[in-house]
């Protein structure tokens, strides 16, 4: 089981959700990411509260990806992936709709459920030492709809491909270089940084913030019929190669897939 917890914080007008769970790397577990949306809505319903920061405990992670350990007791069924799905979706969402402005402060890996976390927020700041990934590939994994539209939107339809076809690392200039993240600085720098970015923008007119966020969310947003999209990512969730993949993660060997 995962230890892992959220831990809400606030510095006057800056509200810190931090995502505490070092022992894996800040992992995001299932009663994490329904914490999410508990906290963000403590922030929206603080006044006092101007701007919000995300963050991982600690320097070596903002965080690993979601807690792959629970996947066999949490997401191994049909009904278990859709529950598992929906708490993952609202916690996004709560980050997407929240009218203040989000940043996530991003020290080391930034890796999966932690790197969709991150597209969530409005500004991605990152240290040096950051690491970027999205390894559904090499877990059988079906990525959905909204998460690839974040990431497209954000960095553009062809390095989207390369992330999401090759699950490689990538490092934090390369990340800059694509604009998966706004701004790259060393590592004894990036909390003082996003501290004084945080205290600016506590300055400027929350209700003209809110309606840009607005705004820019409305034209990021993908449109259309994702039907045929949704039903590859359900055939991703219910086949053998998931099943693969995961125990291989767990079992810490290569996944054999079959594309069946």
């Amino acid at each position: 089981m995962s230890k892992g917890k959220l831990r809400v914080e606030r510095d006057g007008p800056v509200g810190r959700l931090v995502l505490d769970n070092p022992e894996r790397r800040n992992a995001i577990s299932a009663e994490m990411w329904l914490g999410i949306p508990r906290a963000i809505d403590e922030f929206n319903n603080d006044a006092t509260v101007r701007v919000i920061v995300v963050r991982g405990e600690g320097t070596q992670a903002f965080a690993a990806g979601a807690d792959i350990s629970e996947f066999e007791k949490n997401r191994s069924s049909g009904d278990q992936v859709q529950a598992y799905e929906e708490a993952t979706s609202a916690a996004h969402h709560a980050i997407e709709a929240s009218p203040k402005p989000v940043i996530a402060l991003i020290h080391g890996f930034c890796v999966g459920g932690g790197l969709a976390v991150a597209l969530s927020c409005d500004l991605r700041y990152a240290d040096v030492s950051a690491r970027f990934a999205i390894p559904a590939a090499r877990l059988g994994l079906g990525y959905g709809v909204h998460g690839t539209g974040r990431l497209v939107a954000t960095v553009g339809h062809a390095n989207a491909r390369e992330i999401m076809f090759s699950a490689r690392r990538y490092n934090a200039d390369e990340a800059l270089a694509m604009g998966l993240v706004n701004r790259v600085l060393p590592d004894a720098e990036l909390d003082g940084y996003v501290q004084k970015c945080a205290l600016e923008l506590a300055e400027n007119a929350p209700l003209t913030m809110a309606a840009s966020k607005a705004v820019i969310n409305a034209l990021a947003e993908p449109s259309g019929d994702f039907s045929a999209a949704e039903a590859a990512v359900a055939r991703c969730m219910k086949s053998e190669d998931y099943v693969e993949g995961r125990r291989a993660f767990m079992e810490k060997r290569k996944a054999q897939f079959k594309g069946k």
